[in-house]
């Protein structure tokens, strides 16, 4: 495909630059650049139509998991936990306590 384009202001000192500074040709400068553009956005959409095609695909077998998953969350955890007393767990010590000098007491 033939392009041709009109580059003023900023974006001609732009496409100078990348010129200049690559040693490219204007032409490849500009293939380049869309390469670039193009596999920059296809990965941000590409990811997230991938991510939306998975989302919904598995099956619990239940009707009521979104609207009920924080109801299903504590049943769970409560059956988990069932009969054991909460965790306390005391600081130790930095360093050993001192000890008493042995034959005085």
């Amino acid at each position: 495909m033939r392009v041709n384009a009109r580059f003023e202001g900023d974006a001609e000192q732009q496409l100078m630059y990348l010129a200049q500074a690559t040693g490219l040709g204007v032409s490849e400068v500009l293939r380049t650049s869309v390469q670039h553009y193009y596999d920059q956005l296809r990965a941000q959409r590409g990811g997230l139509s991938h991510f939306a095609a998975f989302v919904g695909q598995g099956r619990s077998g239940r009707s009521d998991v979104a609207g009920r998953y924080k109801d299903r969350l504590a049943e769970a955890w409560a059956d988990k936990h069932q009969g054991q007393a909460p965790a306390v767990h005391e600081p130790s010590a930095p360093w050993p306590a001192p000890r008493a000098p042995k034959g005085r007491a």
